[in-house]
Order: C-alpha cells, then sequence, then structure tokens
C-alpha cells in the first residue's frame, strides 16, 4: 500500500522540489491542468506557494503519495467558499509523475481526499478532468457521476483545444 500523506504547509514547503517535479512531469506529458508549454520552474514554484498559503488558511487540504520517501503524486481539496456552499469542495490536481503511474496511486489519493472531504463535513465533490484523457476513465470507477462535457473548455499545453468532463460524487460524512 502506498504511504499516503495530508501535508500541512510547512511540510508541503519541505517538499517543494519534489511537488513542482511531479507538476512539470504533467504539464510536459500533455496534462491540461491549468498551464501551457513551455513551463517554467518559476510557475510551478507561484502554483505551489499559492496552494501552500491556502493550506495555511484553512481553505485546501493537500495529500502526497510518496514511495522510497520520495513525492511522487498530489491531489487537493478546495473547499468551496460561497456561504451557500459549506457542505461542497472541489477535488483538484490529481498528479502522478509518469515513472509512478499504473501502481494505483491515483486510487489512494483519492480515497484519502475523499475521506478529508468528509472529515471537514463536505458531502459533494466535483472535479473536471480533461476528456477522452486517461485520467477520464479513473473517476467512473472510483463511483464518480459524469455529468457532461464542455466542448474547447481549455487548452492542452501545446495549444491545443481540450474539452472537460464534469464529475461529481456524494459521499456520507462523520458529522451532521
Amino acid at each position: 500500500m502506498p504511504d499516503i500523506r495530508l501535508l500541512g504547509a510547512g511540510e508541503a514547503s519541505a517538499h517543494m522540489e519534489a511537488l513542482c517535479d511531479v507538476l512539470k512531469d504533467c504539464v510536459e506529458d500533455g496534462a491540461s491542468v491549468g498551464f501551457m508549454s513551455p513551463f517554467s520552474p518559476l510557475q510551478a514554484q507561484t502554483f505551489w506557494d499559492s496552494t501552500i498559503q491556502s493550506i495555511s488558511d484553512g481553505s485546501m487540504l493537500l495529500y502526497a503519495a510518496f514511495e522510497d520517501a520520495r513525492l511522487v503524486g498530489t491531489v487537493i481539496v478546495a473547499f468551496a467558499q460561497a456561504p451557500n456552499q459549506p457542505h461542497r469542495a472541489d477535488i483538484r490536481k490529481l498528479l502522478v509523475h509518469r515513472n509512478f503511474r499504473g501502481r494505483g496511486l491515483s486510487r489512494h489519493l483519492m480515497a484519502a481526499a475523499e475521506a478529508g472531504a468528509c472529515d471537514h463535513a463536505r458531502h459533494v465533490l466535483v472535479l473536471d478532468t480533461a476528456t477522452g484523457s486517461a485520467a477520464e476513465a479513473i473517476y467512473p470507477r472510483l463511483g464518480w457521476q459524469r455529468v457532461g462535457v464542455v466542448p474547447e473548455y481549455a487548452l492542452f499545453p501545446d495549444g491545443s483545444f481540450c474539452g472537460t468532463t464534469i464529475f461529481y460524487k456524494h459521499i456520507p460524512t462523520n458529522r451532521g
């Protein structure tokens, strides 16, 4: 079983180089995760600095997968900020380094993210992913419901259009 950990801001900062490496690897592999090619180390650092600030202020959780003490994957739980959505969270940046795919890390990261959302009384989870990507096939196997596709929603890092498939999942919570 992989080592999946909830990272606080300090631990995330201590793993900054590995976080940047995983993000860079996924962008270079063509993942539509919000960045374009060429992708710079500064862009990765800026993204993770912002994420760490959100961890500090309690608006996000960051889970990381480790193999042999090396951080090789991530997933973020972002809590909805609107006052009428205290029960909802978004799943973001399910990233696994190419050298570590096919080992069940995505499944374990998603289970941790769902448990973390549950622990924070979030029972409606939402995510989006590139239509037709390998990642899209993961979510239905984990009980996520496909809502639909938005054509040309975003761009792949190479500049070509990317449809986005939206998913949701209701999970039981530990709180009333």
